[in-house]
């Protein structure tokens, strides 16, 4: 049976999220493996990976919320907006107090436009921003609508500042750092990140990529069930199941009718497909995993 589910695992400084990927595609050459959220070479964390049939699932876990711990340097400045680029310090710029930061990060709680860093993956006609930013074109991304749940101050002794961020897809922490410092007045750059859990997906439990072998990995998979535990679940008979994964229409009483996805489960606890309904009381899949987990 094809090798199906997600790895949970702790992406380590110094490397990018690809690399990753290549090093579990390495234990098995047919496989189809893909990451859902990218972190930085600084950064390190929660990657989960989502593997075979596992891959139509990425965009479920990219909308999980995410949470992270991220470090700054205040009174500093840098193109790419942490300690990656050249790092330049501020001539006597303003020390903010402890309470300054706690008011200024509660500003950032919420529904906010943040403009993305110009050293980042977004793509501007076709080529990366990261990319024509290292040719030295200027580059001015457009701000966008990110949601930020909360910001809690850890510690700070300045220039050192230590924040934990939980925020939904598409925030970039070293922009945050960014806005925070600026409401203040001054500068900062992100020195390091650690990105401590998306949705289910905890750093207690994420494990080492050094630790995946040929002979081990496929028991490290996780159900793909995980991916979307946030939609509502429904149990399928074998008749059901059999309608499914031929892709026909099929209907339950227990189905919830005002459902725009849903997720369907075998008998076996295994998630087979997801739904979205076709009319008249009927459920039609919509993304069918052939070998559930």
């Amino acid at each position: 049976m094809p090798a199906i589910g997600l790895l949970n695992l702790n992406k380590p400084v110094g490397i990018t999220s690809r690399r990753v990927v290549d090093m579990v595609q390495r234990l098995d050459r047919g496989v189809k493996v893909g990451h859902a959220g990218t972190l930085d070479p600084l950064a390190s964390g929660v990657l989960v990976l989502c593997v075979g049939a596992a891959t139509r699932l990425i965009e479920y876990v990219q909308r999980m919320p995410k949470r992270y711990r991220a470090s700054f340097l205040l009174g500093r400045e840098s193109a790419t907006e942490d300690v990656e680029g050249e790092v330049i310090e501020l001539a006597d710029p303003p020390i903010p107090a402890r309470e300054q930061i706690d008011t200024a990060a509660r500003a950032l709680v919420g529904e906010i436009q943040q403009r993305p860093p110009a050293y980042s993956a977004l793509k501007i006609k076709g080529r990366r921003a990261y990319d024509l930013a290292r040719n030295g074109q200027e580059v001015e991304l457009a701000a966008r609508t990110v949601v930020v749940h909360r910001i809690d101050v850890l510690g700070y002794e300045y220039p050192a500042l230590e924040i934990e961020v939980e925020c939904g897809s598409g925030t970039y922490i070293r922009s945050l750092g960014r806005d925070l410092a600026q409401s203040l007045g001054t500068m900062g750059v992100m020195s390091a990140l650690l990105r401590t859990g998306i949705g289910v997906f905890s750093i207690e439990s994420a494990l080492d990529p050094e630790s995946l072998t040929k002979e081990n990995w496929t028991e490290r998979l996780l159900p793909p069930r995980l991916a979307v535990e946030r939609l509502p679940q429904v149990t399928l008979d074998r008749e059901q199941t059999r309608r499914i994964l031929s892709g026909q229409t099929t209907a339950g009483t227990d189905f919830p009718q005002d459902a725009a996805e849903i997720a369907a489960i075998d008998e076996g606890g295994r998630l087979i497909a997801l739904l979205a309904p076709r009319g008249n009381g009927l459920f039609g899949p919509t993304r069918v995993l052939s070998a559930g987990k």
